[in-house]
């Protein structure tokens, strides 16, 4: 379950996002989805967000958004490299003005030298402006790692609006 801020977080967004015409993607790895479940939690979302992604694995990855196969076996699949490919895939695929994705390491496990624990990458694909990407490493279980990253994911959306 999210924190009642990442929800209020989320419906005012929509509320700027409906006022501006703008509609959503999301492409998530280790939230699975859970972006996605905070916008549509709100009634009436529909006018809003088109649809989420969920590409928890490479191949996932590779089918619904086209990360290149060869872009994950050369930065990992939590890269600033991949988290650009996964947003700019997810804008193509979708009716999306904005896309932002996720992608992780959420814990306890996967962690790899210079990959830690609550390593989080984030993409933000806009149509017409050069697509952005953020790294952020959040602390706690992979709970705290994973609510961190939706409220993180919102944020980034609303900054660029």
């Amino acid at each position: 379950m999210l924190p009642q801020t990442t929800l209020d977080d989320a419906e005012s967004l929509l509320d700027l996002c409906r006022h501006r015409m703008i509609r959503l993607a999301t492409v998530e790895s280790c939230t699975g989805g859970l972006v996605a479940a905070a916008l549509t939690a709100i009634a009436w979302s529909s006018d809003v967000v088109d649809r989420g992604f969920v590409t928890y694995t490479n191949a996932a990855k590779h089918e619904q958004v086209g990360v290149p196969l060869d872009l994950i076996a050369t930065h990992g699949a939590v890269s600033e490299e991949v988290a650009r490919a996964m947003a700019d895939g997810g804008l193509a695929r979708s009716e999306a003005t904005i896309v932002v994705s996720v992608t992780g390491v959420a814990g306890p496990g996967g962690s790899s030298p210079g990959k830690p624990v609550g390593l989080v990458c984030f993409g933000l694909a806009c149509k017409g402006q050069p697509t952005m990407t953020e790294r952020q490493v959040f602390p706690g279980d992979r709970t705290a790692v994973r609510a961190a990253a939706v409220a993180h994911a919102l944020a980034m959306i609303r900054a660029r609006l």
